[in-house]
């Protein structure tokens, strides 16, 4: 039985809940999300920069796939997303001919800036809604393609914007928006959205509906969600590690329910000290 089944046969689980890969219908809402979604859906009729910021394991990658969940869905919105944001300038306008289907000569940067544009007003001129660029390890990127986002998005002087974009990234973005290179970007994000470490009471509201959605809500006890909670120091990817670890050695053990003895035995083991030769 492999260990997915067996994961079902125990508990009755549709997935691990504690896996990035779980069905982005069942993803969990942080709660400063709700303002910055809406706003940002009504930033899609005028076009401009957004900015996700946080340190690792806080939830930005999700917020962004959340975004483009909600998003895609609407009524003529054009949704593309940037898998490799570390590209050269020439792989950069590859792969946006590639997201916006427009067929590019990677050699003639000129042709490719026109050709995209094009697209947009096109697009916005039947629409009425801009498209959307969605980037994430948007840190990665070089500066050279952050400029070129900045120019291919300003028309008319400066004045209007043909394309709204999502820059996803770590703390390192922020920072390089205080150099003199990048600064024209960084004053042009209308919104931005930075995730801190969770509140406890945040952490236990998502791992009830990280069980919930996965059919399972009472697969742990109460006790263990707040050691959980306690020792993950705001940390989402943290407390999924940690929980991921206690589910399989449940499993392994065949345990009808993890709780706190499970967690001290299995978080507490200290290794054995080496006995000295006399």
């Amino acid at each position: 039985m492999t260990h997915d089944r067996k994961l079902q046969a125990l508990y009755g689980l549709k997935w691990n809940p504690f896996l990035t890969d779980i069905p982005v219908e069942a993803l969990w809402t942080p709660p400063t999300f709700e303002p910055f979604f809406f706003r940002l859906e009504n930033m899609v009729m005028e076009g401009g920069f957004a900015m996700i910021s946080a340190e690792p394991g806080l939830g930005k990658s999700k917020v962004l796939q959340l975004i483009s969940h909600r998003l895609s869905p609407l009524q003529d919105v054009c949704v593309g997303v940037m898998e490799r944001p570390q590209s050269s300038l020439t792989d950069f306008y590859r792969e946006m001919s590639a997201i916006f289907g427009v067929n590019l000569a990677p050699n003639n940067r000129y042709g490719g800036f026109n050709g995209l544009r094009e697209r947009w007003r096109h697009h916005i001129k039947s629409t009425l809604f801009r498209p959307i660029l969605l980037i994430d390890e948007a840190q990665e990127m070089i500066a050279p393609c952050l400029n070129e986002v900045r120019l291919l998005s300003s028309t008319n002087f400066d004045s209007q914007c043909i394309l709204t974009t999502v820059l996803c990234a770590d703390s390192r973005l922020p920072e390089r928006f205080r150099s003199h290179e990048l600064m024209s970007l960084g004053t042009r994000m209308r919104l931005r959205l930075i995730l801190e470490p969770l509140h406890k009471e945040h952490l236990m509201e998502y791992l009830k509906h990280a069980l919930n959605s996965a059919a399972a809500p009472h697969l742990m006890s109460e006790p263990l969600m707040e050691a959980l909670a306690d020792h993950s120091l705001g940390n989402l990817r943290v407390l999924n590690l940690m929980a991921a670890e206690l589910l399989a050695m449940a499993a392994k053990r065949e345990l009808p329910m993890l709780d706190e003895k499970l967690f001290i035995e299995t978080f507490s083991r200290q290794p054995r000290p080496v006995k000295k030769r006399s």
